[in-house]
């Protein structure tokens, strides 16, 4: 597993040996079934949620909701959904754990039953629950992995979806269940879904860290791909600009342009 501590000041053999592993995790994309950080280029939209409608003046009226979701890192799942339309926080953070070991230190040892997460905050007069699900499942994580994404393994990457009431808890089974049933993934999906009790914002230097440091090794290897699959699957919610924790984490005239590769629509 890469090291991802920004703060531990890593040597430059590290930077070597990241950026390695992480040229070779790029090159080992295609023996990884629907990886979103391996390739995005060959990732699809997934179907929409069954019965899903889109924004409107009553959901607009029902004001902003949130949902907190695993998947891996959570550098990767906040930095999709900063540049998510409607989108109006995304928050790494850990859940599932107790307080006392809400810290990056004891969630590493995969010991402390939190998982690395993002609490979405959204408003669903311009995307709805059901279009954030659809994202999530489609570019942020590979959902039939069972403790681990990429090149990261443990239960604190464990994919789950903590929601907020029965409502969202329903329609997280049941998108699951329809996906599964299309066999839209090669294998099940071991996406977890259960009741958010509280969380816990993640340090500091972990907010906003795709923005920030979009060239980051790991960052550029498994993250970025996702932030363009984003971009190519879902143009009409996309956002170039992204919304961020920390005011200052985008500088006028620093924001990154996704540079999308031509691809093939699928067949």
């Amino acid at each position: 597993m890469l090291p991802r501590d920004p703060t531990a000041r890593p040597s430059p053999a590290w930077r070597g040996a990241a950026l390695c592993a992480a040229l070779l995790a790029v090159a080992g994309a295609g023996l990884y079934a629907r990886s979103p950080g391996a390739s995005a280029a060959s990732l699809v939209a997934l179907p929409a949620p069954a019965g899903a409608t889109l924004p409107n003046a009553a959901t607009q009226a029902a004001g902003l909701q949130t949902v907190v979701l695993s998947g891996g890192c959570f550098w990767g799942v906040q930095g999709v959904f900063e540049h998510v339309r409607g989108v109006t926080r995304a928050v790494s953070s850990y859940a599932g754990g107790e307080a006392a070991t809400a810290r990056y230190e004891l969630v590493s040892t995969g010991a402390t039953g939190h998982a690395e997460s993002v609490e979405v905050t959204f408003d669903p007069g311009q995307v709805s629950y059901a279009q954030v699900l659809r994202i999530f499942f489609s570019v942020a994580l590979d959902p039939t992995e069972v403790d681990r994404q990429g090149p990261d393994s443990g239960t604190q990457y464990r994919s789950e979806v903590f929601v907020r009431d029965a409502a969202q808890a329903g329609a997280a089974r049941a998108y699951i269940a329809q996906l599964d049933a299309a066999q839209a993934f090669a294998r099940p999906i071991a996406t977890r879904v259960d009741r958010l009790d509280r969380f816990y914002p993640a340090e500091a230097h972990h907010q906003d860290f795709l923005v920030r440091h979009p060239d980051f090794p790991y960052i550029a290897a498994f993250d970025m791909p996702k932030v363009a699959a984003l971009q190519r699957l879902f143009p009409a919610q996309y956002v170039e600009t992204p919304v961020t924790v920390q005011p200052d984490a985008v500088q006028p005239g620093t924001v990154r342009h996704v540079i999308l590769q031509p691809v093939r629509d699928p067949a």
